[in-house]
């Protein structure tokens, strides 16, 4: 198995960088037309000089968005972690939904309530209509 590795490595280095190319931009591609790329990965690609030629010399390299590499922006950074109980926002948010709960439960008593007395008064005007 372990004599296999170097192929499946040159095959995902080939797939990728044809993969690459291929959705990389015309505007992003350095050197030569975009169709040249794809015909030089394809057909060096089993030595490695065109897929390795296309990483290095084919497409142009983006910098960090903001110009600050990810570990300068992480150094800059503080950490704003802030626990649910100390957040006010969380707080207001608890209370807020506590406040509806608290209206829709007296909402639905009330509607019970009345559910009841109506119960009750059915129950009386039929043993009202039975005694008659």
């Amino acid at each position: 198995m372990l004599r296999y590795l170097p192929f499946l490595l040159v095959l995902a280095l080939w797939i990728y960088a044809f993969i690459d190319c291929l959705n990389t931009p015309e505007e992003e591609v350095r050197g030569l037309p975009k169709v040249v790329w794809v015909i030089i990965i394809l057909l060096f690609g089993e030595v490695l000089v065109g897929p390795v030629a296309w990483l290095v010399a084919g497409r142009k390299r983006r910098g960090p968005a903001g110009g600050a590499t990810p570990s300068e922006w992480h150094r800059n950074q503080r950490t704003t972690f802030v626990a649910p109980d100390d957040n006010p926002e969380f707080l207001n948010s608890l209370k807020a939904e506590n406040g509806k709960d608290e209206s829709l439960l007296k909402d639905w008593e009330a509607d019970l309530r009345r559910r009841e007395e109506e119960l009750k008064r059915r129950e009386e005007q039929s043993r009202s209509d039975e005694e008659s």
